[in-house]
Parts: C-alpha cells; sequence; structure tokens
C-alpha cells in the first residue's frame, strides 16, 4: 500500500511516502533560520510557512518516490497534538488530496508516531519481529512521556511530564549557557567535549516520590539558572563561567536529565506485569531527543541489561518527519481504520 504521510505540527513542514513499510521517499523543510532570531518556535510564522510550503514539499516527496499522485493508495496526516495553527494547514491539505483522489483519509497521533519511527530504519521494518507489550518512551521538544504499547494501534499512556518536556528543558539550559538556537542539540554537542567533567555540580535528578512514572524538568532548569547565575537573596556569587566551566555545566545537566528518563523506565520495567499483565517484551523509544547521544547511549545500556531489544530511530527519523505518519497510517489503513471529513486538528494528544 502506498501511502502519503504529512506533518506540520511545529515546525517542520514534511511529506513522504512509504509502500509496505519501507520509506520511498521522505522530504523535510526546517524552519530553523526563520525562526533563529526569536530563540524558539514563533506560532504564527510556522503556520504561514507551511502554508507556503506544503504543496511543494508534497510533490517532491511524491517525485522523489517516483511516485504518480494516482498511485497513492491512502492520505495519512499528523493531526494532533502540536500547534494549532500550523496543524490546520496539514489537515486541510491532507483532506483536499484525499478528496480530490478519491483514496481513504486517516489522522495520526504525532506523539504515537515517534515510537513507530524505529520501525522505519534504514528503508525497512528492521524491528519487524517484535513482540508486544513493550514500553514505549516519546521524548522531544513538547512531549515526554511513558506508554504500554500492546499493539501499533493500542496504547495507554502511564506517565507524562508535569510540566516541562525533557527537549524544552535542554533547549532552555542551553539557553541559560548561552548556546545558540537549537539548543538542545548544541548542549549536546558541548558536553560530549573531551575532558568534560558531568560530575562537576551535582543537579537534581527528579523522582517524584517512589512510585511515579511521570516526568518533571523545571528543577533541573532552575538549578541550572542558579549555578550560573547565582541563587537569589545570596551574597555569594557564582564561580566565573569560564569555557571548562561552561562544558561541564551542559555535561551534568544532560547526565542528570537523562538519568530522570532511566529511572522512570526501570520503575515501569520493574511494574511491568501489574500494568501490562505480562512482562514488557521490548523498549521503544522516538521523539527529538532519542537523537541525544548521551540517552541513546544510556537507553541501549539499559535494554541489554535487561535483555530486551531496543527499537529506536535513526538519526534523521528522531526529529518530526512525515515518514513516521506515513508508517503508522498504513498500518491503520490496514487494520481498518479511516477517519472522516470532520477530522480534526487538535492541540494536546488523545492519551
Amino acid at each position: 500500500m502506498r501511502v502519503l504521510g504529512i506533518e506540520t505540527s511545529c515546525d517542520e513542514t514534511a511529506a513522504a511516502v512509504v509502500r509496505d513499510g519501507c520509506v520511498l521517499s521522505s522530504v523535510v523543510a526546517s524552519q530553523t533560520e526563520l525562526h533563529e532570531q526569536y530563540g524558539g518556535v514563533v506560532p504564527e510564522l510556522a503556520s504561514r510557512a507551511h502554508l507556503e510550503r506544503i504543496m511543494p514539499i508534497v510533490a517532491r516527496s511524491l517525485a522523489d518516490a517516483g511516485v504518480a499522485p494516482r498511485e497513492i493508495e491512502g492520505i495519512a496526516v499528523g493531526n494532533r497534538p502540536g500547534l494549532i495553527g500550523s496543524l490546520l494547514v496539514g489537515v486541510a491539505a491532507a483532506k483536499a488530496l484525499a478528496w480530490s483522489l478519491s483514496v481513504p483519509l486517516i489522522g495520526v497521533d504525532h506523539v504515537h508516531s515517534h515510537l513507530f519511527a524505529g520501525m522505519l530504519s534504514g528503508g525497512g521494518r528492521e524491528a519487524a519481529n517484535i513482540e508486544f507489550p513493550a514500553l514505549g518512551l516519546v521524548v522531544s521538544g513538547g512531549h515526554t512521556s511513558l506508554y504500554l504499547v500492546r499493539s501499533w494501534t493500542r496504547l495507554k499512556r502511564l506517565g507524562a511530564t508535569i510540566d516541562d518536556a525533557m527537549g524544552e528543558a535542554f533547549d532552555k539550559a542551553a539557553v541559560i549557557l548561552g548556546l545558540p538556537f537549537p539548543g538542545g542539540p548544541n548542549l549536546d554537542t558541548l558536553a560530549q567535549t573531551q575532558g568534560a567533567n558531568d560530575r562537576e555540580v551535582d543537579l537534581p535528578v527528579s523522582r517524584l516520590g517512589p512510585d511515579s512514572l511521570d516526568f518533571s524538568f523545571s528543577g533541573l532548569k532552575t538549578a541550572m539558572l542558579y549555578e550560573v547565575r547565582g541563587v537569589p537573596g545570596k551574597i555569594d556569587a557564582p564561580p566565573p563561567m569560564t569555557d571548562s566551566r561552561r562544558v561541564n555545566l551542559a555535561a551534568s545537566f544532560q547526565r542528570a536529565a537523562v538519568k530522570a528518563a532511566i529511572v522512570k523506565l526501570e520503575r515501569a520495567l520493574e511494574r511491568g506485569a501489574r500494568d501490562a499483565g505480562d512482562p514488557y517484551r521490548a523498549i521503544i523509544a522516538g521523539g527529538g531527543v532519542t537523537a541525544n547521544s548521551r540517552l541513546r547511549r544510556e537507553l541501549s545500556e539499559l535494554a541489554k541489561k535487561r535483555g530486551l531489544p531496543l527499537v529506536i530511530p535513526a538519526m534523521n527519523l528522531c526529529v518530526d518527519n512525515a515518514a513516521m505518519i506515513a508508517g503508522l497510517g498504513e498500518v491503520k489503513l490496514a487494520a481498518g481504520e479511516r477517519s472522516g471529513w470532520d477530522l480534526a486538528a487538535a492541540p494536546t494528544t488523545g492519551g
């Protein structure tokens, strides 16, 4: 089945064609330069840029795949969650295309599709033999969530951030350190500097009690701010910001943030039989922060320690993309799921 995917949930305009689980094309137009001067995504600018780019990106994805519009058998679109103005552009385009081609339309949860992205690594389903139930972790600029994955169409959220998402915390820490946009990747690069000491500063690792599977990164972010600018009301000034201190602060922040995610994964694995009715048989991770070098390494170490397969996207599929939308959309279409013409854009996830 040839499925065209469309993704416009934030600041990437993306389209892709997937057939039988293989990525035939994946085109992503980033808006980094557009938002760089503001230090973050400006919703109104993002939606206007999507309007200008969406149809040329769709045309390019079809051309790259060597597929004519009439050969498309379904249109999948990320309709939730995200910036409402941006989502509306993608949903409207998908409806118009599906109607004009007389093919099924399917709405896809953007967060759920991040978990599916690892199935597309290398152009095919390398993890095709994955067994369920699996434990899923989504870490991105807007979302940090744990999922019980019974199948690709049956997911239950076990925990989520109560404040900042992990990627948002990385971006804010980068601003505190004076790093350029996009902050998260630049902080990761700095933290990998040879000789970096990730123990110079003992930043807090959020646990939220002994049983919680929720996340919190606001305290970690505040602790970083105090390390750089000093604690309000205290006379003692923070140490001077030398190059080596900036490197060590980046490494220390990264260690604490990643540790918080691993702690929650370990908790969920321990209580797997209670939540899933059976021990988890795989760990699945997705989202932009899965490109972080330390998180990838520690996820691999955790999976190896537990004797579980790890499904994680290739680096080019960690960021928002339409291949993951098309891939999960294909699975949903094969299962008989369809969306009506009343498919709505929604700023929040369905669970």
